[in-house]
């Protein structure tokens, strides 16, 4: 039997290299997708404007980068 939160916020596994940084970005990319998918979804069924869905969209892109950033996702770091 899947749960409901399981069936509403699916996750899939992640296959990249296994790094705690990674694996917390991979979630936070995980749930902008699921997010954007559902303001596109309420945009689209005429439940908000397409301005708000815009507006919405554009602050968790900035929180998804702000996150990339403080993880430092994408730097050449030598690790230790």
């Amino acid at each position: 039997m899947v749960s409901k939160d399981d069936f509403l916020y699916p996750r899939s596994r992640y296959y990249g290299r296994v790094k705690p940084k990674n694996l917390i970005f991979n979630a936070n990319l995980q749930e902008f997708s699921q997010r954007v998918s559902y303001i596109c979804n309420l945009e689209t069924g005429g439940k908000i404007p397409p301005n708000e869905a815009y507006k919405q969209i554009k602050l968790l892109w900035k929180e998804l980068k702000r996150t990339k950033q403080k993880l430092r996702i994408g730097e050449d770091i030598p690790e230790l």
